[in-house]
Protein backbone atom coordinates (compact mmCIF):
# COMPACT_ATOMS: atom_id res chain seq x y z
CA UNK A 1 0.00 0.00 0.00
CA UNK A 2 1.25 3.48 -0.85
CA UNK A 3 2.28 5.34 2.30
CA UNK A 4 2.27 9.10 2.88
CA UNK A 5 4.11 10.64 5.83
CA UNK A 6 2.38 13.82 7.04
CA UNK A 7 4.51 16.13 9.16
CA UNK A 8 2.22 17.74 11.77
CA UNK A 9 -0.97 16.35 13.23
CA UNK A 10 -2.66 19.50 14.45
CA UNK A 11 -6.27 20.34 13.57
CA UNK A 12 -5.33 22.04 10.29
CA UNK A 13 -3.41 18.93 9.17
CA UNK A 14 -6.41 16.65 9.72
CA UNK A 15 -8.07 17.38 6.34
CA UNK A 16 -4.80 16.38 4.62
CA UNK A 17 -4.71 13.10 6.52
CA UNK A 18 -8.37 12.42 5.74
CA UNK A 19 -7.95 13.24 2.05
CA UNK A 20 -5.00 10.89 1.72
CA UNK A 21 -6.93 8.09 3.40
CA UNK A 22 -9.92 8.71 1.10
CA UNK A 23 -7.51 8.26 -1.81
CA UNK A 24 -6.59 4.82 -0.49
CA UNK A 25 -3.23 5.74 1.02
CA UNK A 26 -1.81 4.57 4.31
CA UNK A 27 -0.97 7.64 6.41
CA UNK A 28 1.74 8.09 8.99
CA UNK A 29 1.46 11.33 10.96
CA UNK A 30 4.12 12.74 13.27
CA UNK A 31 3.77 15.37 15.97
CA UNK A 32 5.46 15.99 19.31
CA UNK A 33 2.09 16.23 21.10
CA UNK A 34 0.59 12.78 21.83
CA UNK A 35 -2.85 14.40 22.04
CA UNK A 36 -2.63 15.97 18.55
CA UNK A 37 -5.90 15.05 16.79
CA UNK A 38 -4.22 13.91 13.59
CA UNK A 39 -2.36 11.18 15.44
CA UNK A 40 -5.68 9.55 16.32
CA UNK A 41 -6.84 9.86 12.69
CA UNK A 42 -3.70 8.49 11.05
CA UNK A 43 -3.11 4.81 10.34
CA UNK A 44 0.22 5.08 12.17
CA UNK A 45 1.07 7.71 14.78
CA UNK A 46 4.65 8.78 15.50
CA UNK A 47 5.45 11.09 18.40
CA UNK A 48 8.32 13.31 17.22
CA UNK A 49 8.90 17.05 17.00
CA UNK A 50 8.07 18.47 13.58
CA UNK A 51 10.55 21.30 14.24
CA UNK A 52 13.40 18.93 15.10
CA UNK A 53 14.52 17.27 11.85
CA UNK A 54 16.87 14.90 13.68
CA UNK A 55 14.12 13.72 16.03
CA UNK A 56 11.67 13.06 13.21
CA UNK A 57 14.30 11.43 11.01
CA UNK A 58 15.36 9.06 13.78
CA UNK A 59 11.73 8.15 14.40
CA UNK A 60 11.16 7.64 10.66
CA UNK A 61 14.14 5.31 10.42
CA UNK A 62 12.82 3.20 13.29
CA UNK A 63 9.36 3.09 11.75
CA UNK A 64 10.66 2.24 8.27
CA UNK A 65 12.78 -0.60 9.63
CA UNK A 66 9.56 -2.34 10.63
CA UNK A 67 6.94 -1.05 8.17
CA UNK A 68 9.01 -0.14 5.10
CA UNK A 69 9.94 3.24 3.68
CA UNK A 70 7.21 5.81 3.02
CA UNK A 71 6.37 6.68 -0.58
CA UNK A 72 5.86 10.40 -0.02
CA UNK A 73 6.13 13.15 2.57
CA UNK A 74 4.13 16.37 3.01
CA UNK A 75 4.44 19.18 5.50
CA UNK A 76 0.91 20.29 6.46
CA UNK A 77 0.10 23.52 8.30
CA UNK A 78 3.48 23.53 10.06
CA UNK A 79 6.44 25.55 8.88
CA UNK A 80 8.83 22.60 9.00
CA UNK A 81 10.03 22.07 5.43
CA UNK A 82 13.54 21.19 6.60
CA UNK A 83 12.11 18.16 8.39
CA UNK A 84 10.24 17.16 5.23
CA UNK A 85 13.39 17.70 3.15
CA UNK A 86 15.43 15.48 5.43
CA UNK A 87 12.89 12.65 5.14
CA UNK A 88 12.69 13.10 1.37
CA UNK A 89 16.47 12.88 1.07
CA UNK A 90 16.66 9.85 3.38
CA UNK A 91 14.07 7.80 1.51
CA UNK A 92 14.57 9.13 -2.03
CA UNK A 93 11.22 10.94 -2.20
CA UNK A 94 10.01 13.97 -4.13
CA UNK A 95 10.23 17.21 -2.21
CA UNK A 96 12.13 20.42 -1.78
CA UNK A 97 15.87 20.30 -1.19
CA UNK A 98 17.41 21.15 2.17
CA UNK A 99 18.77 24.33 0.57
CA UNK A 100 15.29 25.45 -0.47
CA UNK A 101 13.86 24.47 2.91
CA UNK A 102 16.46 26.59 4.71
CA UNK A 103 15.79 29.57 2.46
CA UNK A 104 12.04 29.22 3.04
CA UNK A 105 12.42 29.35 6.83
CA UNK A 106 15.04 32.11 7.09
CA UNK A 107 13.42 35.36 6.02
CA UNK A 108 16.71 37.23 5.67
CA UNK A 109 18.31 34.54 3.53
CA UNK A 110 15.10 34.28 1.52
CA UNK A 111 14.92 37.98 0.76
CA UNK A 112 18.60 38.21 -0.07
CA UNK A 113 18.22 35.39 -2.58
CA UNK A 114 15.12 37.00 -4.09
CA UNK A 115 16.90 40.35 -4.42
CA UNK A 116 19.88 38.67 -6.07
CA UNK A 117 17.51 37.17 -8.64
CA UNK A 118 15.60 40.40 -9.28
CA UNK A 119 12.37 39.34 -7.54
CA UNK A 120 10.64 42.39 -5.98
CA UNK A 121 10.53 42.46 -2.16
CA UNK A 122 9.98 45.26 0.38
CA UNK A 123 13.05 47.12 1.65
CA UNK A 124 14.52 45.13 4.55
CA UNK A 125 17.51 45.09 6.87
CA UNK A 126 18.96 42.87 9.57
CA UNK A 127 18.77 44.40 13.05
CA UNK A 128 21.68 43.89 15.45
CA UNK A 129 20.13 45.37 18.58
CA UNK A 130 17.60 47.95 19.81
CA UNK A 131 20.00 50.85 19.19
CA UNK A 132 20.49 49.69 15.61
CA UNK A 133 16.69 49.48 15.20
CA UNK A 134 16.38 53.10 16.38
CA UNK A 135 18.97 54.17 13.81
CA UNK A 136 17.09 52.39 11.02
CA UNK A 137 13.75 53.90 12.09
CA UNK A 138 15.26 57.38 12.17
CA UNK A 139 16.58 56.88 8.65
CA UNK A 140 13.62 55.04 7.06
CA UNK A 141 10.61 56.43 8.94
CA UNK A 142 7.74 54.72 10.74
CA UNK A 143 6.26 52.61 7.94
CA UNK A 144 8.19 49.59 9.16
CA UNK A 145 7.59 46.18 10.70
CA UNK A 146 10.08 44.47 12.99
CA UNK A 147 9.93 40.66 13.08
CA UNK A 148 11.87 37.52 13.97
CA UNK A 149 13.97 36.15 11.12
CA UNK A 150 12.77 32.60 11.65
CA UNK A 151 9.41 32.38 13.40
CA UNK A 152 5.84 31.80 12.19
CA UNK A 153 2.18 32.62 12.89
CA UNK A 154 2.89 36.38 13.20
CA UNK A 155 4.67 35.75 16.51
CA UNK A 156 6.80 38.75 17.43
CA UNK A 157 5.70 40.80 14.43
CA UNK A 158 5.45 44.44 15.54
CA UNK A 159 4.37 47.44 13.48
CA UNK A 160 6.46 50.48 14.35
CA UNK A 161 4.32 53.42 15.50
CA UNK A 162 4.78 56.81 17.11
CA UNK A 163 5.98 56.58 20.72
CA UNK A 164 6.45 52.81 20.52
CA UNK A 165 9.43 51.82 22.71
CA UNK A 166 11.87 50.38 20.21
CA UNK A 167 13.76 48.39 22.82
CA UNK A 168 10.46 46.64 23.66
CA UNK A 169 9.71 46.00 19.97
CA UNK A 170 13.17 44.55 19.42
CA UNK A 171 12.85 42.34 22.51
CA UNK A 172 9.45 41.06 21.34
CA UNK A 173 10.81 40.06 17.95
CA UNK A 174 14.02 38.57 19.32
CA UNK A 175 12.11 36.59 21.94
CA UNK A 176 10.21 34.76 19.22
CA UNK A 177 13.26 33.87 17.13
CA UNK A 178 14.75 30.43 17.83
CA UNK A 179 18.14 31.82 16.77
CA UNK A 180 17.73 35.24 18.38
CA UNK A 181 17.79 37.13 15.07
CA UNK A 182 15.68 40.15 14.13
CA UNK A 183 14.93 42.02 10.93
CA UNK A 184 12.95 45.06 9.88
CA UNK A 185 11.12 45.64 6.62
CA UNK A 186 8.98 48.27 4.93
CA UNK A 187 5.24 47.96 5.60
CA UNK A 188 3.81 48.58 2.15
CA UNK A 189 0.29 49.87 1.61
CA UNK A 190 -2.04 48.01 -0.71
CA UNK A 191 -4.01 44.77 -0.78
CA UNK A 192 -2.28 41.71 0.60
CA UNK A 193 -3.05 38.24 -0.72
CA UNK A 194 -2.20 34.68 0.22
CA UNK A 195 -1.32 32.41 -2.67
CA UNK A 196 -0.98 28.64 -2.86
CA UNK A 197 0.79 27.01 -5.77
CA UNK A 198 2.04 23.64 -6.91
CA UNK A 199 5.35 23.60 -8.72
CA UNK A 200 5.26 21.32 -11.74
CA UNK A 201 8.05 20.34 -14.10
CA UNK A 202 7.48 23.16 -16.57
CA UNK A 203 5.22 25.60 -14.76
CA UNK A 204 3.91 26.88 -11.44
CA UNK A 205 0.13 26.70 -11.08
CA UNK A 206 -1.55 29.06 -8.60
CA UNK A 207 -5.26 28.28 -8.29
CA UNK A 208 -5.57 30.00 -4.92
CA UNK A 209 -5.35 33.78 -4.48
CA UNK A 210 -7.14 34.91 -1.31
CA UNK A 211 -7.49 38.50 -0.11
CA UNK A 212 -6.16 38.85 3.44
CA UNK A 213 -8.33 40.77 5.91
CA UNK A 214 -6.41 43.20 8.14
CA UNK A 215 -9.39 45.20 9.35
CA UNK A 216 -8.19 45.01 12.97
CA UNK A 217 -4.72 46.50 12.54
CA UNK A 218 -5.59 49.39 14.85
CA UNK A 219 -7.51 47.25 17.34
CA UNK A 220 -4.57 44.92 17.96
CA UNK A 221 -1.75 47.43 17.32
CA UNK A 222 1.17 47.25 17.42
CA UNK A 223 0.75 43.54 16.73
CA UNK A 224 -0.10 42.53 13.16
CA UNK A 225 -3.01 40.08 13.34
CA UNK A 226 -5.08 38.94 10.38
CA UNK A 227 -8.84 38.37 10.63
CA UNK A 228 -9.24 35.74 7.93
CA UNK A 229 -9.73 36.45 4.27
CA UNK A 230 -11.95 35.85 1.28
CA UNK A 231 -12.10 34.55 -2.28
CA UNK A 232 -12.34 35.28 -5.12
CA UNK A 233 -9.79 38.05 -4.89
CA UNK A 234 -10.74 41.62 -5.76
CA UNK A 235 -7.51 42.01 -7.72
CA UNK A 236 -8.12 42.83 -11.36
CA UNK A 237 -6.76 40.72 -14.23
CA UNK A 238 -3.50 42.67 -14.45
CA UNK A 239 -2.55 42.45 -10.75
CA UNK A 240 -3.64 38.80 -10.67
CA UNK A 241 -1.35 37.98 -13.57
CA UNK A 242 1.46 39.93 -11.89
CA UNK A 243 0.90 38.02 -8.67
CA UNK A 244 1.11 34.66 -10.41
CA UNK A 245 4.22 35.83 -12.25
CA UNK A 246 6.12 36.93 -9.12
CA UNK A 247 5.08 33.74 -7.33
CA UNK A 248 6.60 31.73 -10.18
CA UNK A 249 9.78 33.81 -10.15
CA UNK A 250 10.10 33.52 -6.38
CA UNK A 251 9.63 29.74 -6.48
CA UNK A 252 12.29 29.46 -9.17
CA UNK A 253 14.66 31.75 -7.27
CA UNK A 254 14.33 29.71 -4.07
CA UNK A 255 14.97 26.47 -5.93
CA UNK A 256 11.57 24.79 -5.90
CA UNK A 257 11.65 21.87 -8.33
CA UNK A 258 8.32 20.45 -7.13
CA UNK A 259 5.96 20.69 -4.18
CA UNK A 260 3.79 23.39 -2.65
CA UNK A 261 4.80 27.06 -2.54
CA UNK A 262 2.76 29.24 -0.18
CA UNK A 263 3.16 32.95 -0.88
CA UNK A 264 2.36 36.21 0.91
CA UNK A 265 2.14 39.03 -1.63
CA UNK A 266 1.32 42.73 -1.43
CA UNK A 267 0.19 44.76 -4.44
CA UNK A 268 1.72 48.19 -3.84
CA UNK A 269 1.24 51.00 -6.34
CA UNK A 270 0.02 48.46 -8.87
CA UNK A 271 3.07 46.22 -8.48
CA UNK A 272 3.05 42.70 -6.97
CA UNK A 273 5.78 42.34 -4.34
CA UNK A 274 6.79 39.19 -2.44
CA UNK A 275 6.66 39.43 1.36
CA UNK A 276 7.43 35.76 2.07
CA UNK A 277 7.22 32.29 0.55
CA UNK A 278 6.84 29.04 2.51
CA UNK A 279 7.49 25.48 1.37
CA UNK A 280 4.46 23.68 2.80
CA UNK A 281 0.73 23.25 2.63
CA UNK A 282 -0.85 26.31 4.23
CA UNK A 283 -2.36 26.65 7.64
CA UNK A 284 -5.72 28.32 8.09
CA UNK A 285 -7.44 25.79 5.81
CA UNK A 286 -6.64 27.71 2.62
CA UNK A 287 -5.53 24.57 0.79
CA UNK A 288 -8.15 22.21 2.21
CA UNK A 289 -11.27 24.39 2.29
CA UNK A 290 -10.94 27.82 0.65
CA UNK A 291 -9.45 26.73 -2.67
CA UNK A 292 -11.70 23.72 -3.37
CA UNK A 293 -14.86 25.54 -2.26
CA UNK A 294 -14.09 28.61 -4.35
CA UNK A 295 -12.44 27.10 -7.44
CA UNK A 296 -13.37 23.41 -7.56
CA UNK A 297 -9.68 22.46 -7.53
CA UNK A 298 -8.70 19.49 -5.36
CA UNK A 299 -5.49 21.17 -4.25
CA UNK A 300 -4.66 18.84 -1.38
CA UNK A 301 -5.35 15.78 -3.52
CA UNK A 302 -3.01 17.08 -6.22
CA UNK A 303 -0.28 17.82 -3.66
CA UNK A 304 -0.62 14.31 -2.23
CA UNK A 305 -0.45 12.68 -5.64
CA UNK A 306 2.65 14.64 -6.57
CA UNK A 307 4.30 13.79 -3.25
CA UNK A 308 3.92 10.04 -3.84
CA UNK A 309 5.31 10.31 -7.35
CA UNK A 310 2.19 10.54 -9.51
CA UNK A 311 2.04 12.99 -12.38
CA UNK A 312 -0.14 16.07 -11.90
CA UNK A 313 -1.33 17.94 -14.97
CA UNK A 314 -1.51 21.73 -15.01
CA UNK A 315 -5.11 21.59 -16.20
CA UNK A 316 -6.17 19.90 -12.95
CA UNK A 317 -5.06 22.99 -11.03
CA UNK A 318 -6.96 25.56 -13.05
CA UNK A 319 -10.15 26.95 -11.47
CA UNK A 320 -13.48 25.62 -12.72
CA UNK A 321 -15.52 28.42 -11.13
CA UNK A 322 -15.26 31.39 -8.76
CA UNK A 323 -17.60 30.99 -5.81
CA UNK A 324 -17.51 32.99 -2.61
CA UNK A 325 -15.59 31.78 0.44
CA UNK A 326 -14.79 33.81 3.56
CA UNK A 327 -13.11 33.13 6.86
CA UNK A 328 -13.37 35.08 10.10
CA UNK A 329 -11.75 34.45 13.48
CA UNK A 330 -13.10 34.59 17.02
CA UNK A 331 -11.62 37.21 19.35
CA UNK A 332 -13.09 36.97 22.87
CA UNK A 333 -12.16 39.37 25.63
CA UNK A 334 -9.13 38.29 27.67
CA UNK A 335 -9.89 36.33 30.81
CA UNK A 336 -11.07 32.92 31.97
CA UNK A 337 -13.69 31.29 29.73
CA UNK A 338 -16.90 30.60 31.63
CA UNK A 339 -19.31 29.75 28.81
CA UNK A 340 -19.48 29.22 25.03
CA UNK A 341 -22.86 29.80 23.42
CA UNK A 342 -24.21 29.59 19.88
CA UNK A 343 -21.60 27.17 18.55
CA UNK A 344 -23.97 24.38 17.55
CA UNK A 345 -26.42 26.74 15.86
CA UNK A 346 -23.69 28.46 13.87
CA UNK A 347 -22.14 25.16 12.81
CA UNK A 348 -25.53 23.91 11.60
CA UNK A 349 -25.93 26.72 9.08
CA UNK A 350 -25.93 25.44 5.50
CA UNK A 351 -23.50 28.17 4.43
CA UNK A 352 -20.94 27.30 7.11
CA UNK A 353 -18.33 24.82 5.89
CA UNK A 354 -16.32 24.77 9.12
CA UNK A 355 -16.66 26.18 12.59
CA UNK A 356 -13.87 25.63 15.08
CA UNK A 357 -13.83 26.84 18.69
CA UNK A 358 -10.42 26.32 20.25
CA UNK A 359 -11.24 27.25 23.86
CA UNK A 360 -13.71 26.01 26.45
CA UNK A 361 -14.82 26.69 30.02
CA UNK A 362 -11.84 27.04 32.32
CA UNK A 363 -9.38 28.03 29.61
CA UNK A 364 -7.50 31.28 29.90
CA UNK A 365 -7.68 33.69 26.97
CA UNK A 366 -4.84 36.15 26.73
CA UNK A 367 -4.49 39.37 24.73
CA UNK A 368 -4.36 38.96 20.95
CA UNK A 369 -0.71 39.27 19.96
CA UNK A 370 -0.32 36.73 17.14
CA UNK A 371 -2.27 34.18 15.13
CA UNK A 372 -2.16 31.27 17.62
CA UNK A 373 -3.95 33.56 20.12
CA UNK A 374 -7.14 33.48 18.03
CA UNK A 375 -9.86 31.46 19.77
CA UNK A 376 -11.55 29.87 16.75
CA UNK A 377 -12.75 30.43 13.23
CA UNK A 378 -15.63 30.23 10.80
CA UNK A 379 -15.42 29.39 7.09
CA UNK A 380 -18.53 30.21 5.07
CA UNK A 381 -19.32 29.73 1.39
CA UNK A 382 -21.92 31.18 -0.96
CA UNK A 383 -22.51 32.02 -4.60
CA UNK A 384 -20.74 35.36 -4.24
CA UNK A 385 -17.86 36.71 -2.23
CA UNK A 386 -20.09 39.33 -0.60
CA UNK A 387 -22.63 36.74 0.55
CA UNK A 388 -19.85 34.55 1.95
CA UNK A 389 -18.41 37.47 3.92
CA UNK A 390 -21.83 38.27 5.39
CA UNK A 391 -22.35 34.63 6.34
CA UNK A 392 -18.93 34.31 7.96
CA UNK A 393 -19.34 37.53 9.94
CA UNK A 394 -22.87 36.61 11.07
CA UNK A 395 -21.85 33.13 12.13
CA UNK A 396 -18.74 34.38 13.95
CA UNK A 397 -20.77 37.03 15.79
CA UNK A 398 -23.30 34.41 16.90
CA UNK A 399 -20.65 32.39 18.76
CA UNK A 400 -20.40 33.97 22.19
CA UNK A 401 -17.28 33.13 24.20
CA UNK A 402 -17.94 34.62 27.62
CA UNK A 403 -14.96 35.38 29.84
CA UNK A 404 -14.32 36.77 33.29
CA UNK A 405 -11.33 39.07 33.81
CA UNK A 406 -8.32 37.32 35.27
CA UNK A 407 -7.87 37.74 39.02
CA UNK A 408 -5.15 40.25 39.87
CA UNK A 409 -1.96 38.69 41.17
CA UNK A 410 -1.73 38.65 44.96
Amino acid sequence: MTTLWVISAGPEACPVIERAQAMGLRVVASDVRPEAPGLALADHAVVASVYDPDDTLAAARRWAAVEGAPDGVLCAAADAPLTAARLAAEFGLLGVSETTARLATDKLAMKRRLVDDGVPVPWFHEVRDARHLATLVEKEGLALVVKPVDSRGARGVIRIENDLPLDWAYAQARGHSPTGRVMVERFLSGPQVSTESIVLEETVETPGIADRNYEFLERFAPFVVENGGQLPTLLGPGPKDQTRYVVKRAAESLGFASGVAKGDIVVHDGRAIVIEMAARLSGGYLCSHHIPLSTGVDFVGAAIRQAVGEEVEAEELRPRHELGVAQRFLFPEPGRVVRVRGQAEAAARLDVALLEVRVGPGDEVGPIENHPCRAGLVIAHAETREAAVRAAETAAASVQIETLPAEPAA
